[in-house]
């Protein structure tokens, strides 16, 4: 699209040059091709895009959308500035001037939950007949829909996009960029409620996707959507599906067996069978949708099942893993086309500046682009230049074709699979970043396999999506100039504290906290910058404090003293710390009584300055402590008005803590702590927070046990009747309490929970399996999405923090992104 007729779309009125836009920017991090990028500098309640302007500028990008024009930008001659009211309107604006020039048929997909995995399985079920744009991965955002629909091009056959919102009206603004013909509604659940008054508003709200569709697919088994559709007046088709009599598309007969689901399905007076490679319920749901699309467009039975019974999971996520040779493997094998490509060399990116390592993109033949060849090949060899990829190799007749455009890159070329397999050794892997990037039938999984370290069968799965919406939620709670601090001490809370803290940082949080100094300059050497404070400051630790501009809490006269005599000795001024006041929790800290002393001290000296002065809530988490909650705001006002008094410089206040944020909001002075809410724990029963850890093992050993027979040490586990037992390798040394054993805890398998038998051994757990279709090497959830933390938590009577930080160092972490 010309940058022209951008103008023209946003009535902007200016001298514009005549240059081609390829490349919508929300984040100033993502830039691969400013020659034909256009920025918009969207400004948020947490960060401002038009901070980022003069960066983009010295890397050469030059068309900028902003609502407010900076000083700074007087001196940035050549740039061409499209001045509009609000940003993220004029981006959506834009999205529907190209949504409008374009006619095809589009799929718009909402729902509470399968909006991705729907729209991945249409994606291949569909792939051969049409060139298709999908969005990628889970873009389905104000944002998100908007650079999605961007992707449409004049040779674009077919386009599917998601849609996502989390409160009233946001859907009015993604009917008209989406302008689905067909739409598809999944699921009504309790996902983004907190907005909503009832599911019956929700469900309204989303249906308004479907205004001007001409058909609408759904469950009409799910009586409020039903009735829902009905009371929109829509318009269009409907095509229903479900159990009873008046469905359009009729479930005669439902079978589940041991590896799929066998539905017998009546349509237009003709029934057909369908094999299913999957038992879920979910998964069955969302590939009925896609059925009915397929029926929609007029595919045959036949065509449909043949396809349906090779449908394979979607990986939902970039997932690193360790490798050979101090190498990280980056998995992204089952998407391959130019946007989802461009994101996954960002996250590749984003890992190898972090650990210092090289950077290699192994990619497959790209189908169905809609592109020519030459062009296609072309703009991935930029892409590959643009993101300063150190190694390429392609793999695949076609890309193979294409060697000469990859001129300038260090680069080989494989035809097939196997001829990469006959020279593959894990020799020619070392200290890098590997990123497989593969279309389904070449089969990555055969690379992958041999680059990665053997682990633990055992996992702690890390969701950093689920970390930064949490972050966001809470965020969502303040005002734009509060800052938060997260607390990533204790390994950040068992999950891993360099990834964590990585992932917080890319997110612009303002300062992290850690335990000790040895935690802090950890970090430090992982490339983290944003300052860091140290809770329990140690004596022998201040050097690596100085080496690593780690900032200290100072909570008694004894440590500000011996802090000061060593900063004085190394000729250190003017070094950050943290004053922390006892407000009536009376663990560290300051006391009323001491502030006229502290304040004289630190009057006197040049050494340190303080930072900020802050205090730690007992119980913001339980309304029966409001009172006292309040008491201690009020002592801890006080002593932070005389401290901030005694200075002319600005010192940061700060008390709350994560059910602070979420309870005490008015208190929120200069700075918030998060710590326990990044991980999914809110102190508001209504709120349902995304789960970021998962612990996960599998089914080593399935055994028939006799009555009268027990199980496990000590004979506890008495077997009164006959029983099937699964042996999962997870024990106390990985962090799964022995109090868990004999009935009291209990672990997920295949849609059902198995109570613990017997006592927990240091390695091994043996859980209970009658009854429970279940084979060996089966997934094995400890604690994730089936069993929350805060349920082991109370099975334990303790609390999710214990649940956390128990998980042993052993037991090995993987971290994705959705």
């Amino acid at each position: 699209m010309k940058l022209k007729d951008i103008a023209v779309c946003l009535d902007v009125k200016a001298q514009i040059p005549d240059v081609d836009i390829k490349w919508l920017l929300t984040d100033s991090r993502t830039l691969s091709f400013p020659a034909e990028s256009l920025f918009f500098a969207i400004e948020t309640k947490r960060n401002d895009g038009h901070n980022y302007i003069a960066e983009l500028y010295r890397q050469q990008l030059r068309f900028f959308v902003i609502e407010k024009y900076l000083p700074e930008f007087e001196t940035l001659s050549d740039a061409v500035f499209l001045k509009v009211d609000n940003v993220l309107e004029a981006l959506q604006k834009v999205a529907i001037c190209k949504r409008n020039k374009l006619i095809m048929p589009v799929v718009g997909i909402t729902g509470s939950n399968g909006k991705t995995i729907v729209k991945e399985w249409l994606f291949q079920l569909l792939q051969p007949d049409f060139s298709i744009v999908r969005s990628p991965r889970s873009y389905n955002s104000q944002i998100g829909v908007p650079l999605s629909v961007w992707g449409l091009q004049d040779f674009t056959q077919l386009g599917i996009f998601e849609a996502g919102i989390s409160q009233l009206g946001e859907m009015e603004k993604l009917q008209p960029i989406i302008q689905p013909s067909l739409g598809i509604f999944t699921t009504l659940g309790d996902a983004h409620q907190e907005n909503f008054h009832s599911l019956k508003q929700k469900c309204e709200e989303k249906l308004k996707l479907f205004k001007d569709s001409k058909v609408l697919v759904y469950c009409s088994d799910n009586k409020l959507v039903d009735i829902a559709v009905v009371q929109s007046g829509f318009k269009g088709i409907v095509f229903s599906w479900g159990f009873n009599e008046n469905a359009v598309l009729r479930i005669v007969e439902k079978q589940k067996n041991e590896n799929n689901t066998k539905l017998t399905l009546a349509f237009e007076n003709t029934k057909f069978d369908i094999i299913i490679p999957f038992t879920d319920e979910a998964s069955v749901e969302n590939a009925i949708h896609c059925v009915s699309v397929m029926l929609n467009m007029g595919m045959t039975s036949s065509t449909i099942a043949g396809r349906i019974a090779l449908l394979e999971p979607v990986a939902m996520r970039l997932e690193v893993k360790a490798g050979v040779r101090n190498c990280l493997v980056i998995n992204d094998s089952y998407n391959s086309d130019l946007n989802s490509l461009a994101i996954a060399l960002d996250f590749l990116n984003q890992q190898a500046e972090a650990k210092k390592l090289q950077r290699t993109l192994i990619l497959s033949d790209i189908f169905q682009s809609g592109q020519s060849p030459e062009d296609l090949y072309r703009t991935v060899a930029d892409l590959i230049k643009n993101k300063n990829i150190d190694r390429f190799i392609g793999i695949g007749r076609q890309v193979s074709s294409f060697a000469p455009a990859f001129e300038g890159i260090k680069a080989s070329f494989f035809d097939a699979m196997d001829d990469f397999l006959k020279v593959f050794s894990v020799l020619d892997f070392q200290n890098e970043v590997v990123l497989l990037k593969g279309a389904r039938s070449f089969h990555f999984e055969d690379i992958s396999g041999k680059l990665e370290l053997i682990a633990h069968e055992t996992t702690l799965e890390v969701n950093l999506n689920a970390l930064v919406e949490n972050l966001n939620y809470f965020r969502s709670k303040l005002k734009p100039e509060t800052k938060v601090m997260s607390m990533v001490k204790a390994f950040a809370y068992g999950s891993g504290s360099v990834e964590v803290a990585r992932t917080l940082q890319h997110q612009r949080c303002d300062y992290l906290a850690v335990a000790v100094a040895d935690e802090g300059a950890e970090l430090r050497r992982e490339g983290i910058r944003i300052p860091i404070i140290v809770m329990n400051p140690e004596a022998h630790a201040f050097g690596v404090m100085f080496d690593n501009n780690l900032e200290p809490e100072i909570y008694s006269f004894r440590l500000l003293k011996t802090f000061i005599k060593e900063a004085a000795s190394q000729g250190i001024t003017d070094y950050p710390i943290h004053i922390k006041i006892d407000s009536g929790m009376h663990r560290l800290g300051f006391e009323w009584k001491d502030i006229e002393e502290l304040t004289g001290i630190l009057l006197s000296q040049n050494q340190v300055k303080v930072r900020s002065v802050f205090s730690h809530l007992a119980g913001a988490d339980e309304t029966r402590f409001d009172d006292f909650t309040h008491q201690q705001i009020d002592t801890f006002t006080r002593c932070a008005d005389r401290i901030t008094d005694a200075f002319p410089h600005k010192i940061l206040r700060h008390i709350l803590n994560s059910a602070g944020i979420e309870r005490f909001s008015e208190y929120q002075f200069d700075m918030v702590r998060l710590g326990i809410g990044h991980y999914g724990i809110s102190s508001l029963p209504e709120v349902k927070l995304k789960q970021v850890c998962a612990l996960k093992t599998i089914v080593l050993q399935l055994k028939n046990i006799k009555a009268g027979e027990t199980v496990g040490y000590s004979r506890n586990g008495k077997v009164e009747k006959d029983k099937r037992i699964a042996i999962i390798p997870v024990g106390y040394a990985d962090g799964f309490d022995r109090k868990l054993g004999n009935g009291a805890g209990e672990v997920y398998i295949n849609g059902k929970r198995a109570k613990v038998i017997g006592n927990v051994s240091m390695d091994l757990t043996t859980v209970d399996v009658t009854g429970i279709d279940v084979n060996e090497g089966d997934a094995v959830e400890v604690f994730g999405d089936n069993i929350t933390i805060t349920e082991v938590a109370g099975w334990l009577k303790t609390i999710p923090y214990e649940i956390l930080t128990s998980i042993s160092r052993r037991v090995k972490r993987v971290y994705y992104q959705e």
